[in-house]
């Protein structure tokens, strides 16, 4: 089996919780003391914050914050959609747009006087990367980052991570900040989801170095069939992303399942739904052309040989499929 989409739909693991994480009242509660605490101090910030990686959650954030605010249209959907809710209340809202090769529109950030800016390391679908420390150059605020692909804050100010992405399940989040946001009742704290996230984040990772030799193989494969929606040094070293002209990439997608290769098209918040990627349309792409993206996330390195045989299977569903349109 061959799960290349493992930052979109990660593979989850047996869940095991000791209940010494439980919370009980009139104790010390040890031992979720020292797993938050050692999570805190890992990056560099005093306090940690649990919440939902949902539009709710978002907007529950957004409302403590009670200041109008921007926003990178690269973000989760569940954070843009929180925006909107945010706007809709009367607060103001400045979406920061995503240029044509992908990018984030650095301009709109320099002339940017809000107090707080949402925006990650990189961009949901496509993982283009964000240069986080250009942004603070140019932004005097408050830089709120979603640092679950990189487990990067070196640049934020505060950061939080999608549980989902980091582990299969779906609980709360953690939010790490310098007591920006007041302080957390403890038994409001999600123990579970802070355990998810310390045991992913402290697994080891894998140096991915097999991406430039499979998009090789890739064009060799499927030639003038292939769009590129973003360059590929653009992106995280861990993703290819492309897009195979003329069928929609459900399609492949379902046929490539069949041969226990699995790729995606959006990202986790779009997990069974009919969607097509919402920002390769805010890229300036029509949502068409926006059904034919395919997205690939490596968890290991892939030797030559099993490149070959995925692209393969990638190029043989593509032809059938086209064929039957044809």
């Amino acid at each position: 089996m061959y799960k290349l989409n493992s930052l979109n739909y990660p593979e989850a693991d047996d869940l095991v919780v000791s209940k010494l994480l439980s919370i009980e009242a009139l104790s010390t509660n040890a031992e979720f003391e020292h797993l938050s605490t050692k999570l805190t101090e890992k990056f560099n910030f005093s306090s940690l914050h649990s919440f939902s990686f949902s539009k709710e959650g978002f907007l529950g954030l957004m409302l403590e914050l009670k200041a109008d605010i921007a926003v990178s249209l690269g973000e989760s959907e569940a954070l843009v959609q929180a925006s909107k809710l945010y706007e809709s209340l009367g607060f103001k809202v400045t979406y920061i747009n995503l240029m044509p090769n992908g990018e984030i529109d650095y301009k709109v950030i320099e002339s940017l006087n809000k107090e707080y800016l949402f925006l990650s390391s990189y961009i949901i679908d496509t993982f283009v990367k964000v240069d986080l420390a250009k942004v603070k150059d140019l932004f005097a605020g408050t830089l709120i980052s979603n640092i679950s692909a990189t487990l990067d804050a070196q640049y934020c100010d505060v950061a939080y991570f999608d549980i989902y992405k980091l582990s299969g399940y779906f609980t709360h989040s953690v939010l790490l900040h310098n007591e920006l946001f007041e302080e957390q009742n403890l038994a409001g704290v999600d123990t579970v989801g802070v355990k998810l996230i310390s045991d992913a984040i402290s697994s080891e990772k894998e140096n991915i170095i097999c991406k430039d030799e499979f998009l090789k193989v890739l064009q060799e494969t499927l030639k003038d069939d292939l769009l590129f929606f973003v360059d590929s040094n653009l992106t995280l070293a861990s993703v290819a992303h492309f897009g195979l002209k003329g069928i929609k990439a459900r399609e492949v997608i379902r046929n490539l399942s069949l041969a226990s290769i699995f790729v995606t098209n959006g990202e986790g918040c779009s997990l069974g739904l009919s969607k097509p990627s919402r920002i390769i349309q805010e890229m300036g792409y029509t949502q068409l052309q926006s059904r034919q993206a395919l997205s690939l996330s490596f968890c290991k390195n892939l030797s030559s040989e099993e490149i070959f045989q995925v692209v393969s299977k990638i190029g043989k569903s593509y032809r059938q499929i086209k064929a039957l349109h044809g």
